[in-house]
């Protein structure tokens, strides 16, 4: 999980992990704030369905809030569907999460066209995410995409495929935004063009050197301005990479 997040992967023997103070900052009221501390927790996929939440005790010590605050933000997520309550054993992430979005539901990119149209989203999404990320961003925000991206660097360099280390990066990307709706889009986004990849065959590994370093470039520019918080220079480099990966990708189908 990024490092916006409100709490991480429950701990081994379902004890709940430290939850970083962050509620008064931002706008709202606080039950709104803490509403939207969790939800942005369950949509990133930190809480997967079936988890539990920490107490309602647990939260309002956490966060400097009444219970009643608590109870407040959580009878909306209760009333959303996200979570659930269960005798004995309080909140749980529903089973029905919008962090897991049905790859069923997803559009299938399996023709030229339907490539060009996957671009061209990836432009305007990944393009805003990026400059989102440059004005929202904090210190764990910058440190999580320079780790994403050395890990990224490392696979690329050695040869190996680097698939999930580009897809970490980037999803890097939609935690620093602080926006659920970007971190949500973004999940699911890897999902069509893999299936595209795996259908045709197309050859992922043996890229040349001049290749990965361009690639390598790409993401360092991105990095560079969101760490800059220059939001128009993020949102330039994120589209000239995007740009870039398309015409890699049909050269490797040898579509141009």
């Amino acid at each position: 999980p990024g490092a916006g997040d409100l709490m991480g992967p429950q701990a081994a023997g379902g004890s709940v992990p430290a939850l970083p103070a962050r509620v008064e900052e931002g706008g709202g009221t606080l039950v709104e704030r803490l509403h939207a501390h969790v939800l942005e927790s369950i949509l990133n996929g930190a809480f997967a369905p079936g988890t539990r939440l920490p107490t309602e005790a647990e939260l309002a010590v956490r966060f400097g809030v009444s219970r009643a605050t608590v109870r407040e933000a959580l009878s909306r997520l209760r009333s959303e569907g996200l979570i659930e309550t269960r005798r004995g054993s309080g909140s749980h992430v529903a089973a029905m999460s919008p962090a897991q979005p049905q790859a069923a539901l997803l559009p299938t990119v399996a023709s030229l066209a339907d490539v060009e149209r996957y671009y061209a989203f990836r432009d305007c999404m990944e393009a805003g995410a990026a400059a989102a990320a440059a004005e929202h961003r904090n210190a764990e925000d910058v440190l999580a995409l320079r780790l994403a991206f050395d890990d990224l660097q490392a696979c690329l360099q050695a040869g190996r495929p680097a698939a999930d280390e580009d897809a970490r990066f980037h999803a890097a990307i939609a935690h620093a935004t602080h926006n659920p709706f970007f971190i949500t889009a973004m999940q699911g986004l890897v999902v069509p063009i893999r299936q595209y990849m795996d259908r045709f065959n197309v050859a992922r590994d043996q890229a040349s050197p001049a290749r990965v370093q361009a690639a390598l470039d790409e993401h360092r520019a991105i990095l560079d301005a969101i760490a800059q918080r220059a939001a128009s220079q993020a949102a330039q480099a994120m589209r000239q990479h995007v740009f870039n990966a398309r015409q890699r990708l049909f050269e490797a189908t040898r579509l141009v």
